[in-house]
């Protein structure tokens, strides 16, 4: 393939959607390649770097004013290298320009607007620029860079400079995690949570599903009511409110207003996956009905909307037709023309949908402020309006399989399928890491992302590898085949190699030592919509420490407890960055629990409690005596099933009931 000149738009090969959604634009787009920075240089000209995704609105938006525009286009290509980035798909690039740009303006967002020097050096950034603002600024760049030169080098040389210096991430070393530093952290989650509407922060108020999940485990380790109490009036608020989507399940990416009142409607896989698997604990833990139906309409989410083939693509749009949250608004007089007025009447009064409304144009978010005492009426009813709501418009979806993600998904349905008795679920997670498995594992590296079956050239990131191997860990625990084992320790193998940081145990890189050079190595250890890359690992290491091979083990653990060690500074002064790394800890402290049941069948009623009743993070196999580490030397007693607990080295005495495994425990059956 001849080298792209820039003098047309080359996205129409891309393996992603969102890169598929402008080549038919006039602007001369490029791929990110070493080929397109070359041609800047050739062509002497800046780089016009636009990042975004396929679910993003106001990527639209910005699309539909500018992209689309001959004026635009007139402009930015003879003065540019115009280059068109997927931030799902090259994450290693968002990070390094989103921190730019939150370093230049004071915040961030999509569509990210970047200038750079052909050499891939920022000196100017933004987000979203309506048309005459683009104009003006396209045509002051250009001025800038042809009369100021000199100045365009330093100021980029600077802010290069000062990016390396802010992407040191954490330090290594640091002490070995203990039961009041998760003690403190979580005291003060509890001081920022907003009590009035759940979760925290105003608005716009993203679901906290790492700190959710953290919270349920220190819940689980202490005893302790508050914790519980959050979770509680999150979930709740969640699921009754219009992030919640009331019909078919799923929740979209966040709420614009602090109270979970109107969404923005875009539902992407990797929040739904780690809201099933809050959920689907919460179920757990309480047994609270609206924790199970939750959990049980998100998994049907993914499975029915999210599911291409055995894998999960990624997101769906928060537009249809061009409209922001079309498919899923509703006036008064829209539940009486598809219900009647009787039931249009009382769907109204259950659904919240007034006359002046929640949204715009007079338009209401569904939201369930309290079940129903009629469940009949409101099945048929909710199920009337779906059908109606399938004959609108429908907002498009992104297919690209991001490995990551996935493997959240694995995680999220296995511990979905014991939580709440669904085999289907765990049938699923094992059909999609086959699969992952078997497309995105190249020549034995891992890909970040494939499009219809086909393999991206993005190479896996650490968040790939380590939240793919969770899953299989987790595939492990519950299915006892060795081969999920080998899989996951193999990808951790490879993030030792070529994501750790060798003279500093415990510090991490989201790209491997021999990816594409960047500006800078991204090194971020804030837990954001998706946990750090070396949150991720901790994860996966800890698991690995109590599951792996006896000549293994200790490597895996050294390497968990100095990643843990380095968080425990984030811990202790940004909680609110930290869930996931909170959650780890949790585990951590309690040693993890590993739970070994000694038996003759998968079908072990003792070994489907343990799975049924392990708290947030145990480690739970079973099988056969000697048959895994964690069983050697470990027999049924008196011809009968039998269970260890263990929290780290300290072992309870055998159990054989599912009554005495659940008091070892301290749970309820």
């Amino acid at each position: 393939m001849s080298r792209a000149d820039g003098s047309s738009n080359t996205l129409a090969g891309s393996t992603s959607p969102y890169l598929r959604q402008h080549a038919d634009n006039p602007v001369h787009w490029q791929q990110w390649s070493a080929d397109a920075l070359a041609l800047a240089a050739e062509r002497d000209v800046p780089i016009l770097l636009s990042i975004g995704y396929a679910a993003c609105h106001w990527c639209h938006v910005m699309a539909h004013e500018s992209f689309e525009d001959a004026e635009v286009a007139a402009v930015a290509n003879p003065n540019f290298v115009c280059i068109k980035v997927d931030r799902e798909e090259r994450p290693d690039l968002d990070a390094v320009y989103m921190n730019a740009t939150v370093a230049l303006t004071g915040q961030g967002g999509w569509p990210m607007t970047c200038f750079l020097t052909p050499d891939g050096r920022p000196f100017f950034c933004g987000t979203y620029y309506p048309k005459p603002s683009f104009l003006e600024l396209l045509a002051a760049v250009t001025d800038t860079w042809r009369t100021r030169r000199a100045d365009v080098e330093a100021t980029s040389e600077n802010i290069a400079g000062e990016l390396r210096a802010m992407a040191s991430g954490l330090p290594g070393g640091g002490p070995p995690v203990r039961p009041e530093m998760c003690d403190d952290a979580v005291a003060a989650l509890l001081r920022d949570e907003d009590t009035a509407n759940g979760g925290f922060g105003t608005a716009p108020k993203f679901p906290p599903s790492a700190l959710l999940e953290a919270l349920l485990r220190n819940h689980e380790r202490t005893a302790a009511r508050a914790p519980l109490e959050t979770v509680t009036r999150a979930c709740e608020a969640m699921a009754r409110g219009g992030i919640y989507d009331q019909l078919a399940g799923g929740f979209a990416r966040y709420s614009v207003d602090a109270s979970w009142v109107v969404p923005h409607f875009e539902k992407m896989l990797y929040d739904n996956a780690q809201l099933l698997r809050v959920y689907a604990h919460w179920s757990r833990v309480t047994g609270e009905p609206l924790a199970r139906k939750v959990a049980d309409e998100t998994a049907r989410f993914l499975l029915g909307d999210l599911r291409r083939g055995a894998m999960f693509v990624s997101s769906l749009d928060a537009d249809a037709a061009g409209v922001e949250g079309l498919t899923y608004v509703w006036t008064p007089g829209q539940l009486d023309e598809v219900l009647g007025s009787d039931d249009g009447g009382w769907a109204a009064t259950v659904f919240g949908v007034t006359e002046a409304g929640t949204f715009e144009a007079g338009a209401s978010v569904l939201r369930l402020h309290a079940d129903p005492v009629d469940a009949e009426r409101f099945e048929r009813v909710r199920a009337a309006l779906l059908d109606a709501r399938l004959a609108r418009p429908q907002p498009s979806r992104d297919d690209k399989v991001v490995t990551a993600w996935n493997g959240l998904a694995i995680t999220a349905l296995v511990e979905a399928a014991f939580a709440l008795d669904r085999p289907e679920y765990l049938r699923a997670a094992a059909e999609c890491a086959r699969a992952i498995l078997s497309l995105h594992l190249v020549d034995g590296r891992l890909r970040r992302s494939s499009l219809d079956g086909v393999v991206g050239d993005s190479v896996a990131i650490l968040e790939d590898h380590a939240a793919l191997a969770t899953g299989l860990l987790t595939l492990y625990q519950a299915t006892g085949e060795r081969a999920w084992l080998d899989q996951a320790t193999g990808l951790l193998d490879l993030a030792l190699r070529h994501f750790a940081e060798p003279t500093e145990a415990g510090r991490w890189y989201d790209v491997a030592d021999d990816a594409e050079q960047l500006v800078l190595r991204p090194s971020d250890p804030i837990d954001g919509a998706t946990p750090a890359g070396a949150s991720l690992v901790a994860e996966a290491l800890q698991l690995a420490a109590h599951l792996a091979p006896e000549a293994d083990a200790p490597r895996y653990a050294a390497a968990a407890d100095a990643t843990l060690g380095a968080a425990t500074v984030l811990l202790a002064r940004a909680a609110r960055s930290g869930g996931h790394w909170l959650a780890v800890a949790e585990a951590a402290v309690r040693g993890p629990i590993q739970i070994a049941v000694a038996c003759e069948s998968a079908d072990s009623e003792l070994l489907a409690a343990a799975h049924r009743l392990a708290p947030g993070g145990a480690v739970v196999v079973g099988g056969e005596p000697d048959s895994s580490e964690l069983l050697r030397d470990r027999p049924r007693v008196g011809g009968a099933d039998a269970a260890y607990v263990c929290r780290g080295r300290v072992c309870d005495l055998p159990v054989t009931t599912v009554a005495d495994l659940a008091a070892a425990l301290g749970a309820s059956v």
